[in-house]
């Protein structure tokens, strides 16, 4: 990967008296100042900090007796310091510090432990026994990436040694432009972002700034922005990225099947309409509404879909979503869903020769191609924003353009 270094510059002003002065001047006071350390917000200049990670099958009392604290005050922080953390819920593999008086006696006077790479909670364990959550500092930088797609985007990003989940990112963010399932070879990526490192480690990606995908002959760009007090993805003219529906109702499958007025039937071994895109995956794939709706069937379809959902979008468009293997908590006849939320899992439910989605899209109550379907735009930048929206693209525009 590029980095895409910010150079800042520090122009230190040395302050000098005015008038003659020796040309050898003596600098006879001298001060030292010495800067406290601190962990998990605790200063530990004049203590001791030892650290270990959670072995398996170990507890937080297996932890704490060892470093001599009794057994009746981890016994009350267990019991009453599950509001900010259940002790159960340690897990092998984490981290965790003892910090402690440093002396011989190497008395326990605090318990870290780490939930995540970036948050922790601390058990005071003298005087009044409590417990607080914490946040390390999260430091962000920005970075970037580009390749040719060879095969897929994920093992592009693989190859380039880029957080290959950065294709989910560009997935959902040009989920409305660009059908990832019709990717091609020789397809071109750029993208800028932002990761989030603790104490230098790595610790996952942040938001992605700017993107540029040249895919069908055409560049397509995307910048984030926001406007009214929420953030959201347009093209350089300022048009939303974001449409009606979805171009597709799940992620990294292949098309195993298109929309045919005669197809032959895999199972019946006859030829008969197949209004419809199959979309292979493996079982259990989560499948998404691809726009705002409401549920207006749920069941099994006998005649061959299997587990199936519908959902009414608007007046004129709905969608069907069948050959599930389940379906999510919660889905249920007259739910209203929004774009994006979960509707059930791939699976082979019905006539099916292997777990595929059967994604069925319907103009007026009849059957239509999902793939043709011209999908409306949400609202551009508001006139308000427009100069500060080309102040972003330009600069975007420039490093992308920079980018190798």
């Amino acid at each position: 990967m590029q980095k895409i270094k910010l150079l800042y510059f520090l122009i230190v002003l040395g302050l000098f008296s005015c008038g003659t002065s020796d040309e050898n001047t003596t600098v006879t006071d001298e001060k030292i100042i010495n800067i406290p350390e601190f962990a998990y917000g605790i200063n530990i200049d004049s203590l001791k900090v030892i650290k270990g990670n959670v072995k398996k099958n170990e507890f937080l009392a297996d932890i704490l007796l060892r470093h001599g604290v009794d057994y009746q005050i981890i016994d009350y922080i267990a019991r009453y310091t599950r509001d900010t953390f259940d002790v159960r819920k340690i897990r092998t593999g984490n981290k965790y510090s003892i910090i402690c008086t440093n002396d011989s006696s190497e008395k326990a006077l605090y318990f870290a432990y780490e939930i995540s790479a970036a948050s922790f909670v601390l058990y005071h364990l003298t005087d009044s026994l409590y417990a607080k959550r914490g946040a390390k500092e999260i430091n962000i930088i920005t970075d970037s990436t580009s390749g040719v797609i060879q095969s897929s985007l994920w093992n592009a990003l693989v190859e380039k040694n880029a957080d290959p989940n950065l294709a989910n990112d560009l997935s959902e963010i040009y989920a409305w432009t660009i059908d990832f399932f019709g990717l091609q070879k020789g397809d071109k990526y750029k993208a800028i972002f932002e990761q989030y490192f603790v104490e230098d480690q790595y610790i996952s990606l942040g938001k992605v700034k700017a993107a540029k995908f040249y895919h069908g002959g055409k560049n397509r760009y995307a910048f984030y922005f926001e406007q009214n007090g929420s953030g959201d993805y347009f093209d350089e003219e300022g048009k939303s990225l974001q449409r009606a529906f979805l171009k597709a109702p799940l992620r990294y499958s292949r098309i195993s099947s298109g929309f045919s007025n005669s197809r032959l039937h895999p199972v019946l071994k006859i030829r008969r309409p197949h209004h419809g895109i199959d979309y292979a995956a493996p079982t259990g794939t989560p499948v998404y509404t691809v726009g705002d709706g409401k549920i207006i069937k749920k069941g099994y379809q006998k005649r061959g879909g299997g587990n199936y959902v519908k959902v009414k979008h608007n007046g004129t468009y709905s969608t069907t979503y069948m050959h599930l293997k389940g379906f999510a908590k919660g889905i249920k006849v007259g739910k209203y869903v929004k774009q994006g939320d979960l509707l059930g899992y791939v699976g082979q439910t019905g006539l099916a020769t292997g777990p595929h989605l059967d994604f069925r899209f319907y103009r007026n109550g009849k059957a239509v191609n999902p793939l043709k379907v011209e999908s409306p735009p949400s609202k551009p930048i508001d006139p308000d924003y427009q100069s500060a929206f080309d102040s972003v693209v330009n600069r975007y525009l420039y490093l992308l353009d920079s980018i190798q």
